[in-house]
């Protein structure tokens, strides 16, 4: 018996995605929708109750305005940044301790933003563990691929006229005024005191992230061993998050943004210096696979009763 599932917003990059993934998924009836009826919220909201799962890849206006029109039982995943921190939604990060069957048995669930989840991924694990207080300065830095910008950056980047030499050739760092959206999710979701500061850089590569997280041990009130030993038991049993070991010899001598490209899961570098004192946490990951389309398919699995990897790379 197949499973009815609609995509609205479907033609965004998230959207585009999620359905190139489902259409080679037998058990799944993706539903559509006209044109016209595209731009008709009652329309959309039609569909969607005609759902058993529906994805909202939409801007968090379009996702507040149809939510009411739909059925408490029918089961939706919102990508937009409207409802992670809503405490009638689930947070789809099913690796995060007793999230799995949160997200199993809801019917609102949202799915992370995409510098979020490397953030989150790291200081969680750091604050609930007890391995750094709620309270410490936390700070992190966020590497991107241009796809992480939508269409509008895509076509930016990729255009024909794009001269030979640009600004577009060098890293651009933005979100200086410190109001990044991620950060009201980054804070409660890690279960912080205060907002994390944190500066995103987008460079010219199609897609594939790393967000890399200080830590000084001194203040944290932890070793570095115990930070990489609570860290690798907190996701040892996680379906696509992988933990390195302490001081691990790095690919080539560093970490490429890119290296996960292609891929829904998550690995976990740390290192240590000299003097025991700092650490440097990055988490490495494709921003449109467990940034995104990835994450969104895997929460699906879940709340449909399906094997959780189910369709990820």
């Amino acid at each position: 018996m197949s499973v009815k599932v609609f995509i609205d917003g479907s033609s965004g990059t998230t959207g585009l995605r999620i359905a190139d993934r489902l259409a080679q998924r037998p058990e799944i009836e993706l539903l559509s929708i006209s044109a016209e009826g595209r731009k008709d919220v009652n329309e959309r909201a039609k569909v969607i109750n005609s759902a058993d799962l529906a994805f909202l890849c939409l801007p968090d206006a379009a996702s507040k305005e149809v939510m009411p029109l739909l059925r408490p039982d029918v089961k939706v995943l919102d990508t937009s940044t409207a409802f992670r921190t809503d405490a009638a939604w689930d947070y789809g990060f099913p690796e995060l301790a007793g999230q799995k069957e949160k997200i199993k048995n809801s019917c609102r669930v949202a799915v992370p933003g995409c510098y979020a989840s490397g953030f989150i991924s790291i200081a969680r694990p750091l604050v609930e563990l007890g391995l750094a207080p709620a309270d410490y300065p936390f700070s992190c830095t966020g590497i991107s691929g241009y796809s992480g910008g939508g269409k509008k950056m895509i076509a930016e980047y990729e255009s024909a006229d794009r001269p030979a030499h640009s600004k577009l050739d060098a890293p651009k760092s933005y979100g200086l005024g410190l109001a990044h959206k991620h950060l009201p999710e980054m804070q409660k979701i890690s279960g912080l005191a205060h907002t994390p500061m944190f500066v995103p850089v987008v460079c010219d590569y199609y897609c594939g992230m790393q967000v890399l997280v200080p830590l000084d041990l001194t203040l944290a009130g932890s070793t570095a061993e115990q930070v990489a030993e609570g860290i690798a038991a907190y996701y040892k049993d996680a379906a696509t998050v992988k933990v390195h070991a302490l001081n691990e010899a790095l690919p080539e001598n560093g970490l490429y943004s890119n290296a996960m490209a292609g891929t829904d899961r998550m690995e976990l570098y740390m290192t240590v210096n000299a003097a025991g004192d700092q650490m440097m946490l990055v988490s490495l990951f494709d921003n449109l696979g467990k940034g995104s389309s990835g994450a969104a398919v895997q929460c699906m699995n879940l709340m449909l009763g399906l094997e959780e990897t189910k369709g990820l790379e």
